[in-house]
């Protein structure tokens, strides 16, 4: 089955930590065999991988934070540096276009041409096989928008690709509290909002604080979404979402992708916890959590997150490498979700929340 995922952090592994993702997942691990350091010598996505597991489409980030708490390759010391690194993170995906390895997904129309063009492919070849796929698709996003100077040059952001927007990431952002913050929006969020709804570009709730996450659904009446979000009451962390909150956005037809990292999974776990203790039907209860929420199963999507910083130390047990998503299929029909609903949270739930979006 086709897969939309609506979180990954390539460019953060292409440029910080220096991942030819052209490569595959084995050969990059082989290449950091003796490199120290959380997430080193256990990747789990390059595109050979993705394209094994006929990732049509992917959500792919730009993330550089200025919070004042700097970090090597994510948090800098200034907003100049963090606008700097979050336009060479776009410049890597066009790049990537340019050499024919990606399609960078703009609109309602370029969207329909390539999710046609992959279930085309995905009829004509449906096992596992050696056959080339289409490019990748990879819709352009930004994990807090520390990196946008001002309001006002959002336009050029967007002209660039830039088509969703989460406000905050860990900490005191530019513009909203982040995850582990109980701060709000800030100066110049509603501005930004403003030029978000102009624009049309998304709203990702993900990583706000919980007043960040209210504050703006008050000063933003258009769609909103989550990328990478799990439930609170599975594990109780203000990472996660609510029960309002989870409803709050499908009320608003928006989609929540699950994420696979293993704290976010399995209550209590830790990263140095044995990964032994986390398995993808963990993460299927999410899932299942949030469609028997809602009612149904039309606002869940995949959103791992896999390679956010980790890798298969903090995946699930039986997740090698990204290609085996394909597993949660049969994880959920044996709950005994229909193939619809399947294919829904697989992927279709995201591609009609991007074109009925895009669309207008």
């Amino acid at each position: 089955m086709l897969v939309i995922d609506s979180h990954l952090d390539l460019a953060m592994n292409a440029l910080g930590w220096n991942r030819d993702l052209r490569q595959s997942a084995y050969t990059i691990r082989a290449q950091e065999a003796h490199t120290p350091g959380k997430g080193k010598g256990v990747g789990t996505v390059a595109f050979p991988e993705m394209r094994k597991g006929r990732m049509a489409l992917s959500f792919a980030t730009a993330i550089a934070r200025s919070t004042g708490r700097p970090a090597p390759n994510i948090d800098y010391l200034s907003s100049a540096q963090a606008h700097a690194v979050g336009m060479g993170h776009i410049a890597y995906y066009h790049a990537l276009e340019r050499q024919g390895d990606v399609r960078v997904i703009r609109d309602a129309a370029s969207l329909d041409r390539h999710m046609n063009e992959w279930v085309a492919w995905d009829a004509k070849h449906p096992a596992d096989d050696s056959s080339e796929t289409p490019p990748l698709g990879f819709v352009i996003s930004m994990e807090g928008a520390d990196p946008i100077l001002d309001p006002g040059e959002l336009e050029a952001w967007w002209k660039q690709g830039l088509r969703m927007i989460s406000l905050s990431h860990y900490g005191p952002g530019r513009y909203a509290g982040g995850t582990g913050t109980e701060f709000g929006l800030g100066a110049q969020a509603v501005l930004l909002l403003t030029e978000m709804k102009r624009l049309n570009i998304l709203l990702d709730l993900t990583h706000c604080s919980d007043e960040a996450f209210w504050q703006a659904l008050d000063h933003f009446d258009g769609r909103v979404m989550a990328s990478h979000n799990n439930c609170r009451a599975l594990v109780p962390h203000q990472r996660q979402f609510t029960d309002d909150q989870i409803k709050a956005i499908a009320s608003r037809g928006g989609v929540i992708g699950a994420a696979m990292d293993n704290w976010m999974i399995r209550a209590g776990w830790r990263h140095g916890d044995d990964p032994a203790l986390v398995c993808l039907d963990d993460a299927v209860k999410h899932i299942d959590y949030m469609c028997q929420l809602v009612g149904n199963a039309k606002h869940v999507g995949i959103g791992t997150d896999l390679d956010g910083g980790y890798g298969r130390e903090g995946s699930p047990r039986d997740l090698d490498t990204i290609a085996d998503l394909q597993k949660i299929v049969g994880l959920l029909a044996q709950r005994g979700y229909s193939r619809d609903d399947i294919t829904a949270i697989m992927w279709g739930n995201w591609s009609s929340f991007l074109r009925t979006v895009w669309g207008k």
